[in-house]
């Protein structure tokens, strides 16, 4: 293939769609969306796989009015946009079970600018989701996302992206089972904490001079630990397998 060819109009549009649907990709997909990785390597490993994934996308005829070419580049949006949403459900998940996990062991007030979101969030559910992000890498995900956008390359054309009723639906019914789900991985604190509740009131009903400050929250919060540190395996198991499950389904939707 000569120079020439590679600049011809079907060919630099071919190129075009390919780098906004990395970018847009690269913008919206958990750890590479990270915000502690800077825009300029996100675009110059955006524009890196580009160049590498050109030779096996098919050329995509450049449209005839600027309308086309708008739609197109909003397609590629889109699915990016659509992507994104379904694997950061799967963070969502431990994210609202930290918050529940941090309600009920009285850390709620512990909370520090969450870098990623640039909202308040309790330490808990940045400490759960940090660990599934170093658990997504661990069992290679971030693998298995690059792999999903080199399918969705030969299997979706370039800017023939449409949102389905199927596509939406699925995210309106992930988004029920992500509070589902949460409330599930947080039960053992959650279930814990009211059992140490109820014996900590029937203790204040026998011995009145209990003090529920000085000694029971200690004591809560410290059954508390035990028990999430003794599940804390079993939820990332559980995160291995929600985020399997949200690929499945994106390669569903290419095939």
């Amino acid at each position: 293939m000569s120079w020439y060819s590679l600049l011809q109009p079907d060919n630099v549009y071919t190129f075009l769609l390919l780098f906004v649907r990395l970018s847009t990709l690269f913008v919206f997909l958990p750890f590479f969306n990270h915000m502690t990785i800077s825009p300029q390597i996100k675009a110059a490993f955006a524009f890196y796989l580009t160049l590498v994934l050109f030779p096996i996308v098919p050329v995509t005829p450049e449209p005839q009015s600027t309308s086309l070419l708008f739609a197109a580049i909003l397609s590629e949006a889109v699915m990016g946009l659509i992507a994104g949403v379904v694997l950061n459900i799967v963070f969502g998940i431990f994210s609202y079970a930290g918050e529940q996990i941090a309600f009920v062991m009285g850390f709620s007030l512990a909370s520090v600018i969450d870098p990623q979101s640039q909202i308040q969030s309790p330490l808990v559910s940045q400490f759960l989701t940090l660990l599934a992000m170093i658990v997504l890498l661990a069992f290679n995900g971030h693998y298995m996302i690059l792999t999903w956008m080199v399918e969705a390359l030969r299997n979706a054309p370039l800017g023939g992206f449409v949102l389905s009723h199927e596509m939406f639906d699925y995210i309106v019914s992930a988004m029920g089972h992500l509070f589902v789900m949460g409330f599930s991985v947080a039960f053992p604190i959650v279930a814990l904490s009211l059992l140490s509740d109820i014996i900590f009131g029937m203790l204040m009903k026998t011995m009145p001079q209990f003090n529920l400050l000085v000694v029971g929250f200690p004591i809560k919060i410290a059954l508390s630990l035990a028990v999430w540190f003794a599940v804390l395996g079993s939820m990332m198991l559980i995160f291995k397998g929600e985020f399997l499950s949200a690929i499945d389904v994106l390669m569903q939707w290419i095939r």
